[in-house]
């Protein structure tokens, strides 16, 4: 214990390094993508890193321990059937996220490997961050340790998030991501995106309030504050958004964007029989693949007939694609096609080579595309790759096809536009250029940030707007007092106009009287 104890003075000393403990228990492979290289760079940094997950390290990496390693109950890399991603298609993102993503990670509170993060540790941590997505759970960890709590969200921030931070939803121009909205809304979609984010937050609220709140109390004891008030106490979120895909929002300081902070390619190299296939390519290649967990060859026979007819005409072309099981594929795979089951992702995206990339639209492969310039054909699959596919289409750096209408004739109308019209290429690169024209790279910025919050202290960026009820904050209670004084005032002027005419008019008849008589 002395050597490590020692060895962390000695960095804090020279680097001016904090010791942070990063809470990740989702087991999905696309989110930890994001977690794995904020945690990294804040190592290189000279930051001492402890990391809770169930993708541990498979590789020693300075200042970066695998403290905790959780168990993985569902599969989700290269497991997920086309059978199985037609029930996610239809299911409620916001219950998935509350109970998958959240009820059922906080029973990992009872593990006494997790309560024991909970108690005083020599030398002590300086924050704790954590995923914001449905297991907030684990705010009881920086609550106990006493201090900063700051989240990380991979994605834009779901509807039950911004009030962490009393972010601005701004409802009227800023559709949910839930939702698949572009552009201006017309008021029907802004209607249905006001009524839906709040339906949405409710029944996040619901699902997630009662279960959490027991577990905490049971595994850490009944006068522990609830979920809810954990959330409150969020510092500062670290936000995979940017203005450039996510258009222009009001923000609170608390709220950074940090979109791109995984895209490195530390550590990746080419395999040299790819490396060969690639540099072989005298037409260039296409990238196909359907990210981390879904298994393509698991795909009905026509729509993996749309893919051999159509990705075999576009020869001398070639398409490398990612499929977990080469080997349960139909035959017939046409010579252009190279397959494998694992693919440096960052490296084959900035190859010279490369004409495009074809996707389901996740968030994490869609960024790595605009950060190399790299124009996409997205069949979205689930969850929020209908809304990224639509905000590259209009963005005119994508086609969309539908996967259950998708045929022949789109597939080739869309190979020959992504491939010869220059349009494409050209605006993915001015979005790249774009995407990374910033004062700070993400992974600057997110240190900057956090070290921010460690020195001046966790209410360093929080908002007035936190103290203040829904009523405060819409100003209900100032338009209402306005309106009563107006009224007020309205109603004086008209009793004060009706006894100056009934004044008048007394007079008048006392005249018109006294005339009579006389």
């Amino acid at each position: 214990m002395r050597p490590v104890i020692f060895s962390w003075l000695f960095c804090l000393s020279i680097c001016h390094g904090y010791r942070l403990l990063g809470l990740f228990p989702f087991q999905g492979k696309s989110h930890f993508v994001m977690f794995e290289q904020l945690m990294k760079g804040l190592a290189r940094k000279g930051h001492q890193v402890d990391v809770v997950s169930t993708f541990p390290l498979k590789k020693p990496y300075p200042n970066y321990t695998d403290i905790v390693t959780l168990p993985m109950p569902v599969q989700l890399v290269n497991n997920i059937s086309y059978d199985v991603m037609q029930q996610l298609l239809g299911s409620n993102p916001v219950y998935a996220v509350a109970t998958l993503g959240g009820n059922d990670l906080c029973t990992y509170l009872g593990y006494p490997s997790i309560q024991e993060l909970a108690r005083p540790k020599n030398p002590p941590y300086d924050a704790v961050l954590i995923e914001v997505f449905g297991a907030h759970c684990f705010g009881i960890i920086a609550h106990l340790l006493k201090v900063p709590l700051i989240g990380v969200s991979t994605t834009t921030l779901y509807p039950w998030l911004p009030p962490l931070i009393a972010q601005p939803e701004s409802l009227a121009f800023v559709p949910s991501n839930t939702l698949s909205f572009t552009g201006t809304m017309n008021f029907w979609q802004r209607m249905y995106n006001i009524l839906r984010t709040l339906y949405d937050k409710w029944y996040f609220n619901y699902l997630t309030k009662r279960a959490q709140d027991r577990l905490i109390r049971d595994h850490f004891g009944p006068d522990m504050p609830g979920v809810r008030e954990l959330e409150q106490k969020m510092s500062l979120i670290l936000i995979n958004s940017h203005i450039t895909l996510n258009g222009i929002q009001p923000k609170t300081p608390a709220a950074v964007d940090v979109a791109g902070i995984h895209i490195q390619d530390e550590g990746l190299t080419l395999p040299p029989e790819l490396e060969k296939w690639l540099n072989d390519c005298k037409d260039g290649f296409i990238y196909f693949t359907f990210g981390s967990m879904i298994m393509i060859e698991t795909f009905p026979r026509e729509f993996l007939k749309v893919l051999y007819a159509s990705l075999g005409k576009i020869a001398p072309v070639r398409v490398l694609m990612k499929i977990p099981n080469p080997e349960k594929l139909p035959p017939g795979l046409p010579q252009n096609i190279y397959t494998s089951p694992w693919m440096p992702q960052i490296k084959i995206l900035k190859h010279p080579k490369i004409r495009a990339f074809i996707t389901h639209g996740g968030l994490m492969g869609t960024q790595e595309a605009i950060a190399c310039g790299v124009p996409m054909i997205g069949i979205p699959l689930f969850a929020d790759q209908f809304a990224n596919v639509d905000a590259y289409v209009a963005r005119n750096i994508a086609i969309r096809l539908d996967v259950k209408t998708i045929n022949e004739k789109d597939m080739d109308a869309a190979l020959n536009a992504i491939l010869w019209n220059p349009l494409y290429r050209e605006t993915a690169r001015n979005l790249s250029q774009q995407f990374f024209d910033r004062p700070l790279n993400a992974l600057d910025t997110a240190n900057y940030w956090i070290e921010y919050i460690i020195k001046y202290g966790e209410d360093s960026l929080r908002s007035p707007a936190m103290d203040l009820t829904w009523w405060q904050l819409s100003l209900v209670d100032v338009i209402a007092f306005l309106i009563f004084c107006t009224v007020l005032v309205i109603a004086i002027l008209v009793f004060i106009v009706r006894f100056i005419l009934e004044m008048i008019n007394g007079s008048h008849h006392g005249s018109l009287h006294s005339k009579k008589t006389n």
